[in-house]
C-alpha cells in the first residue's frame, strides 16, 4: 500500500523570527533569575523526545510562577511579536516543544500547586506544573484519583495541550472528557476562563473544548479544573500470554464488543516483551501478551476477569498471572510504563520515530496485522505497544539518526500506516497530537475545508502568530 504523495515527511521548516535585544533586556528587567538566557537552559527546552535533533534552541527561558508572570511574558513576546512555546516536563513526541521559528520558552514547572480539592463534587484544580504522579500523591487520601495515565509522569498542562489519554482511556476517556475548567492567558497577555465545575453547560462556544488539544497554539493554560474518580473497591490486574498477536487483538476486540468494562487492556509484542525483560530483569513469557486491569466490586471484577479469561482461552490465551496487591500490579504494569525506555535502551543512540493511529475497534485486526507485517520485512527494529482497547496502538522504528536511509524506510513505514488507519476511518493520531510530525496526516484526515476552519481560528485568536508557531499547520 502506497502512501498518498502529500502524506510525505514533513520536516520543520526552521524560520527563527529575530529576538531584539530590547525584549531580551525586558524579560531580564521583569523576571531577574527566573529568566535564563543560558545555552545548556535554552537547549534543554529546545528539545523533547521526537526524533529532531536539528532545530535550535529558544533564545531564552523564561520559569513562569505564577499566572501573573505567564501574562507578563506574553505581552512583552507579544510587543515584538516573538513567538512563545509552552514547557511542561519535555516528555511530547512530536516536536511540539521545538523552537522552529525562534522565540522565547515559558517553564510552567514551577506552577506545581494543587489549588482546591472538592472531594464532594469530585473535582480538583491545579496548576500546569503538577504532575499526574504528584496529583495522585496529593489527593490519596481523599478517596479519589485522576485515572488518566499517558504512561510518562506528564504534566498536568501538558497533558491538556495535547489531549492525552493512556492506558485508562478505554473506561474512563481521555483528558476532552475530563477537563471541565481552564485559565487561560491569551496571546495578547489576557487570563481569561473558561467552563465552570458544573458538570455540564450550554453556555456560548465550548472555548474549554478548543484549548484542550491545542498545543500550545491558541494560548497558554495556567489552571485546569479536572474531574475525579472513586478509588475503585476492588482491583485485579492480569497478564496473559497468546500465539500470535491476531489471537490478541480477537480477545480484545470481542471484550469491548461483549461491553465487559475492563478499566485497562495492552498489548506488548514479542520484540517489546524481550526488551523489557533485559531492561527491567523480568522474566514474561516472550510471545504477545495483554496486559489487564479491572476495576469495580469484588464481585464485579471477578466476573469480569472470569469473562476475559474465558474470551482468552477461546483464543489460545494462556499462562494468566493474576495480581491483586498494589505491589503484585505494580511489577506487572513495570513492563508496560517501561516499554519505551526499554526500547530505546535496547538500541544505543537511537531515535524513536513513534506512530499512534487509533481505529474502530473493529477494523483494530486489519490496520494492526498488516503494520506487523511491513514492520517485519523492513528489517527495522521496532517496538510495539497499544492501548487496544480503545482502538489505538503504537509501533516506534528505532532508526540510527544519523542514517538518512533508515530514517527515509522508518518514515516511510510509518506514512503507510497512517494511510490505512485514515482509510479505515481512523486517525492519525489517537492521543500524542500532530505537532510538527503529523502536519501532512492532518491534512489527509481532515481536509483542506476543515485545517482552513482551524486557520481562520487561529489567525482571529493568535493575530500575530506568536503562540507555539510552525506547529500542527502551517499559515
Amino acid at each position: 500500500m502506497n502512501a498518498p504523495a502529500h502524506l510525505a515527511h514533513v520536516a520543520p521548516e526552521i524560520a527563527p523570527r529575530p529576538v531584539p535585544q530590547a525584549l531580551l533586556d525586558a524579560l531580564a528587567a521583569r523576571f531577574g533569575a527566573q529568566c535564563s538566557t543560558a545555552m545548556a537552559v535554552r537547549t534543554q527546552h529546545g528539545r523533547d523526545e521526537s526524533s529532531y535533533t536539528d532545530v535550535p534552541p529558544p533564545a531564552a527561558v523564561v520559569f513562569a510562577e505564577s499566572t501573573q508572570d505567564v501574562a507578563d511574558a506574553v505581552k512583552l513576546a507579544a510587543e515584538h511579536a516573538v513567538p512563545v512555546i509552552p514547557y511542561g516536563v519535555g516528555s511530547s513526541l512530536e516536536g511540539h516543544l521545538l523552537a522552529v521559528q525562534g522565540g522565547i520558552s515559558i517553564d510552567v514547572s514551577r506552577m506545581n500547586r494543587v489549588l482546591s480539592v472538592n472531594a464532594d463534587d469530585l473535582t480538583v484544580t491545579v496548576q500546569p506544573g503538577v504532575t499526574r504522579k504528584q496529583l495522585n500523591d496529593e489527593i490519596k487520601s481523599t478517596g479519589l484519583f485522576f485515572p488518566i495515565d499517558p504512561g510518562a509522569d506528564a504534566s498536568i498542562g501538558g497533558m491538556t495541550a495535547t489531549r492525552a489519554s493512556g492506558t485508562n482511556a478505554v473506561r474512563y476517556g481521555t483528558m476532552r472528557e475530563n477537563v471541565l475548567a481552564l485559565e487561560v492567558v491569551t496571546a495578547g497577555g489576557e487570563a481569561i476562563r473558561t467552563g465552570t465545575r458544573a458538570k455540564k453547560s450550554s453556555a456560548g462556544y465550548d472555548l474549554t473544548r478548543l484549548i484542550v488539544g491545542s498545543e500550545g497554539t491558541l494560548g497558554v493554560v495556567t489552571e485546569i479544573t479536572l474531574r475525579l474518580y472513586p478509588l475503585p473497591e476492588a482491583v485485579s490486574a492480569a497478564i496473559c500470554s497468546f500465539p500470535s498477536i491476531e489471537a490478541a487483538v480477537r480477545t480484545v476486540i470481542q471484550t469491548i464488543q461483549l461491553g465487559v468494562p475492563i478499566a485497562r487492556v495492552e498489548l506488548i509484542d514479542a520484540n517489546t516483551v524481550r526488551m523489557v525483560n533485559a531492561h527491567s530483569k523480568l522474566g514474561l513469557r516472550e510471545e504477545p501478551m495483554l496486559l489487564m486491569e479491572f476495576h469495580g466490586s469484588p464481585a464485579g471484577v471477578k466476573e469480569q476477569a472470569e469473562t476475559v479469561q474465558e474470551i482468552a482461552a477461546e483464543h489460545g490465551g494462556n499462562a494468566f498471572e493474576w495480581a491483586t496487591t498494589p505491589e503484585e500490579r505494580t511489577r506487572l504494569w513495570t513492563a508496560r510504563h517501561n516499554a519505551y525506555f526499554a526500547a530505546i535502551q535496547s538500541r544505543p543512540g537511537c531515535r524513536a520515530i513513534s506512530t499512534d493511529t487509533c481505529v474502530p475497534i473493529s477494523r483494530l485486526a486489519d490496520c494492526l496485522l498488516d503494520s506487523v507485517a511491513e514492520a517485519d520485512a523492513s528489517g527495522i527494529p521496532y517496538f510495539l505497544v497499544g492501548h487496544v482497547g480503545d482502538g489505538n496502538f503504537h509501533f516506534g522504528y528505532l532508526i540510527d539518526p544519523e542514517d538518512p536511509a533508515e530514517r527515509a524506510k522508518a518514515e516511510e513505514l510509518n506514512h503507510t500506516l497512517v494511510a490505512r488507519a485514515i482509510a479505515l476511518e481512523g486517525t492519525c493520531t489517537g492521543e500524542h497530537g500532530v505537532g510538527l510530525h503529523k502536519m501532512g496526516f492532518l491534512l489527509d484526515e481532515a481536509g483542506a475545508g476543515a485545517v482552513d476552519m482551524m486557520r481562520t481560528i487561529k489567525r482571529a485568536l493568535d493575530p500575530k502568530n506568536i503562540m507555539n508557531p510552525g506547529k500542527i499547520f502551517s499559515l
